[in-house]
């Protein structure tokens, strides 16, 4: 048996490893003793059992010894086999015992998509796994699979992960999707469909946005998050520029239609002829015209490589996105679907700039490129953009 403390500011964590048997059960407890009484005040104790490969019922007595002395007792990281003891013999029912969670690599996978949060990538014909950027919280990644629980209850194709794995020090979710493809792959792989494909676009976008949402559920105000990045951001432009983000976002209509607000076409999946929605960590209720602003950010003004980062070239991108908006509005008369893009393109500069909250580890030339964007695209056009925000009233739903 190996056993170690780690103390922190009262919340100790307990680390065993080996075999803990009947041989060794008493002589355990005693070493755990010795180096708790060590840690001084305990506030919680949490055992970290992932090294432990075997334990007896003398053992589980250890385990429930230490629960008895410490109210704020946990086990995490419990492999497999050693999960099923814990479970067969009721433990799981009377203390908090939390799986031990799998393992992936990624090296040699194919990457598949890339957004702010994390980095899509294809394990085998019928699974690929989304990983998140370090420092992405396990809170972060449950929220995900809530959003998309909340997106699919709700009507929406959306892909549901099954699994939260470990990559590295980093967080995966693993999703089952046979024979799919991203959109963007699509496009590439049969460019002469780009028609075909932008109407698929733009029924996905009128799907999600023909959807109410309950305002008192767990889908987050899209609005309220926008306005928190705004003052993420704020440590890289100055107090004029931030203020002038805020009036954009002050100035849209509230709603409660069903946004994705990063769709994409590396964030649809084709399945069957079919397109449903990955990457669902920024889901929000509100206006369209933030979803839309979204994807115009991404595939009409993006800050970035297209081939990089989208999976196709500028000019395929904006061709398709030209081609859906008009088939989102479809029947509408040019003029209007003209105005509707100026309103988009204007919540569009927000989100230009407001991605850079999704990390604090950008490298400092991507936030010089993202300052001196923002002079050309915002301060410059200052008066423009404030008169297209004084018409956003006009779009009725």
């Amino acid at each position: 048996m190996t056993i170690s403390t780690t103390n922190n500011n009262g919340q100790v964590t307990l680390h065993i490893g080996g075999r803990l048997d009947t041989s060794v059960a008493a002589q355990t407890a005693s070493e755990i003793d010795n180096q708790l009484k060590e840690c001084g005040s305990i506030r919680e104790l949490t055992c970290d059992a992932s090294e432990l490969e075997y334990i007896s019922s003398s053992g589980l007595r250890v385990l429930l010894a230490l629960a008895k002395r410490n109210p704020k007792f946990s086990i995490k990281e419990v492999q497999p086999d050693v999960y099923q003891i814990f479970e067969m013999t009721g433990f799981t029912k009377i203390m908090s015992v939390k799986k031990a969670m799998r393992r992936f690599s990624v090296d040699g996978c194919k990457e598949i998509g890339r957004g702010g949060v994390g980095v899509v990538y294809r394990i085998s014909e019928d699974t690929i796994i989304k990983v998140f950027r370090e420092g992405t919280t396990i809170g972060d990644v449950q929220t995900e699979i809530t959003m998309a629980k909340e997106a699919f209850v709700l009507g929406m194709p959306t892909a549901i992960s099954f699994d939260i794995v470990r990559v590295g020090n980093q967080y995966g979710l693993v999703y089952e999707l046979l024979n799919a493809d991203t959109l963007s792959t699509c496009i590439k792989r049969e460019p002469a469909r780009i028609d075909e494909f932008a109407h698929l676009y733009a029924n996905l976008f009128r799907q999600l946005h023909s959807i109410s949402v309950p305002t008192d559920g767990s889908i987050p105000n899209a609005l309220d998050r926008e306005r928190k990045a705004i003052r993420i951001i704020s440590r890289y432009f100055d107090a004029p520029s931030t203020d002038l983000l805020m009036r954009i976002i002050d100035t849209i209509p509230q709603a409660n239609r069903l946004l994705h607000c990063d769709l994409q076409t590396k964030n649809a999946m084709m399945q069957n002829n079919e397109l449903m929605l990955i990457d669902m960590g920024e889901v929000g209720y509100g206006h369209p015209i933030v979803d839309l602003g979204h994807s115009y950010s991404a595939m009409m003004a993006l800050v970035g490589n297209y081939e990089q980062i989208i999976g196709i070239p500028e000019e395929t991108c904006k061709s398709l996105w030209n081609k859906m908006i008009r088939y989102y509005f479809e029947g509408e008369s040019e003029d209007y679907v003209k105005h509707r893009i100026e309103q988009i393109e204007v919540v569009g500069c927000v989100r230009n700039f407001t991605w850079l909250s999704l990390s604090n580890s950008f490298p400092d030339e991507v936030i010089r490129t993202c300052q001196q964007l923002f002079e050309e695209r915002i301060t410059k056009r200052k008066d423009h953009i404030l008169a297209v925000c004084d018409t956003f009233n006009d779009w009725k739903l």
